[in-house]
């Protein structure tokens, strides 16, 4: 049984990592190819009960955009807001937030907010 249970946590530990290395919200394709680099074995299943077990115990949340498989990333950043490539499919993290919810009509009150900028990464504007 020490066996099983060792090899749980080197597949756990390498898609933590695979987060800690890419420093971006993944897809679970995205931690696959990541992590098979540390263990060649592992699948697509185990990686989606690694996502559903690291979500739960804290370590990942769920990032939301419209119309698109859930990717994750790691808990507890600052508020900030993502930047979708339309070309490559990949997610990246904007670092801060300088929306200001100024412009709400009179008596409003925001209580939360998503912004999702669409476009293409530096890779994919060549």
């Amino acid at each position: 049984m020490l066996r099983g249970m060792e090899r749980a946590t080197k597949q756990r530990r390498a898609i933590r990592e695979a987060f800690l290395e890419a420093k971006r919200p993944l897809s679970p394709q995205e931690v696959l190819a990541l992590a098979r680099k540390k263990v060649p074995s592992l699948g697509l299943a185990t990686v989606y009960r690694n996502l559903k077990a690291l979500v739960e115990e804290g370590f990942l949340t769920p990032v939301a955009l419209p119309g698109e498989p859930p990717r994750y990333e790691p808990a507890g950043l600052e508020h900030h807001h993502h930047f979708f490539c339309r070309r490559c499919g990949r997610v990246f993290e904007l670092l801060g937030c300088e929306l200001a919810l100024t412009h709400l009509p009179p008596g409003f009150q925001a209580e939360d907010h998503e912004v999702t900028v669409y476009g293409r990464c530096p890779e994919c504007a060549l």
